[in-house]
């Protein structure tokens, strides 16, 4: 009796968003025996993100097609957004940044995929140690962890890149209890 040959493991992959309906960032890491490897990190602007259009279903659509497009392509194993807050002095602000998330959240949702929110704060203490860290402290700190070779930009990249980074270590630091 010939046992079955062992299957390729596929590498558990995380897409990190930070919502926008202007400018999304969003990174896919890989988990490797090494540490975290960034697949793919970049943007996806909203049609018309150049002018003051106020056609939000032309920007919704757009930013739908672009994240069904990164889904379909990378298949992570779960998707990481950062919490929505927003000061009550910016309603207008809140209000259409629950557009975008909406609409990422459909496209995920449509695919069956696990969606973690964390804090702002929560994803700077864990990439950075501090919880009220500068964008320009966690665009050092995602370069350095992820050994890339300059700082991640815009910072709508850099803010994706964290929050993927950030489930990475609730993962393994949940595996290291659970061991």
């Amino acid at each position: 009796m010939n046992p079955t040959p062992p299957q390729p493991v596929e590498p558990w992959r995380v897409l990190g968003i930070d919502p926008g309906l202007q400018v999304t960032g969003y990174a896919v890491l890989e988990s490797r025996p090494v540490g975290p490897h960034v697949c793919e990190a970049g943007i996806i602007r909203g049609r018309d993100a150049g002018s003051r259009s106020t056609d939000v279903a032309a920007r919704v659509r757009s930013l739908y097609d672009g994240i069904v497009e990164v889904l379909d392509e990378y298949r992570p194993a779960v998707v990481v957004v950062e919490s929505l807050f927003s000061h009550y002095d910016h309603p207008r602000t809140a209000i259409l940044m629950a557009h975008a998330r909406g609409v990422l959240l459909l496209a995920t949702a449509q695919r069956g995929l696990p969606v973690v929110h964390y804090t702002a704060p929560r994803i700077k203490k864990t990439v950075t140690g501090h919880g009220r860290a500068s964008k320009e402290q966690m665009q050092h700190a995602v370069m350095r962890e992820l050994r890339l070779p300059r700082l991640p930009e815009p910072h709508d990249v850099a803010d994706a890149l964290a929050a993927a980074l950030c489930h990475y270590h609730v993962g393994r630091r949940s595996q290291r209890e659970g061991a």
